[in-house]
């Protein structure tokens, strides 16, 4: 399958990259269909992908793992949230939250209140409002990807 995207270009893509989200996400639930894009020619395993529409080429979302915005991150989510998306394991789960990035990039947020949650297995995802009150939905990134850039050994 071919489609075209605004930021990367046109794109071709089997069915096994398709992640289905039967309610949309927050503020494009008219959208059902997206795949995660990353750079690759680097070889390494990227910190920043993306979550692009294949219905609407606009839209891209800069996501990461949130392992790397905050190590303890542990969502609460309600279990029948999750239902939809099948048998979750430790060996198919995804989680993505969303990221912004402004102009001053020392003020790059995320989002630890809505993750995104994936079955990799059957290819399906949601968006969800965790219970934890500790999570905000404007959290500084900056620092973090920080440390991870002199742990690589990067300036």
């Amino acid at each position: 399958m071919r489609f075209m995207t605004k930021h990367f270009g046109e794109i071709e893509l089997g069915e096994e990259k398709i992640i289905n989200f039967d309610n949309g996400i927050m503020g494009f639930e008219d959208y059902k269909r997206y795949t995660i894009l990353f750079d690759i020619e680097s070889g390494e395993k990227p910190v920043i992908s993306w979550l692009q529409s294949i219905e609407e080429p606009g839209l891209a979302i800069p996501v990461i793992n949130p392992l790397y915005v905050r190590e303890d991150y542990n969502p609460t989510v309600e279990d029948e949230l999750l239902i939809s998306l099948g048998e979750l394991n430790d060996e198919n789960i995804i989680v993505l939250l969303s990221i912004t990035v402004p102009s001053d990039i020392t003020k790059m947020t995320s989002n630890l209140k809505a993750p995104f949650i994936i079955n990799s297995d059957t290819r399906k995802g949601c968006q969800v409002i965790v219970e934890n009150s500790d999570y905000p939905v404007k959290y500084n990134v900056y620092e973090s990807l920080e440390k991870i850039k002199k742990t690589k050994g990067e300036k």
